[in-house]
């Protein structure tokens, strides 16, 4: 093939050339296509991580508010078992006290 280029007929080697442009042009072309679609599938995989990585940082500013919701949900329950403690208390006091509830209302005053 390399004699068509350096042969006496510059026609053959002209098309000789075109034809191996064509190929090139054609190889670079099918390479720069396959470069493209894998950049896109990175950028959609960088998009979607990104999407992902806001969601835990958002979830992760959040855990702070969990640890202030636990310990008021504590104190809470804290309260709520006196207070279930002192009405089983005062319902034992009724049941037991022929006066009540005159002789709980006497001991306040």
């Amino acid at each position: 093939m390399l004699d068509i280029f350096t042969g006496s007929d510059p026609m053959a080697s002209w098309w000789a050339a075109i034809i191996v442009l064509l190929v090139v042009t054609l190889v670079v072309h099918q390479l720069l296509s396959q470069i493209i679609k894998a950049a896109s599938a990175i950028h959609a995989t960088v998009g979607e991580v990104w999407v992902r990585g806001q969601r835990v940082a958002n979830n992760t500013i959040h855990i702070a508010t969990l640890y202030k919701t636990n310990e008021v949900v504590e104190g809470i329950l804290g309260r709520a078992g006196r207070i279930a403690a002192s009405a089983t208390a005062i319902e034992q006091h009724a049941k037991a006290c022929p006066g009540c509830p005159a002789c709980f209302l006497t001991k306040k005053a």
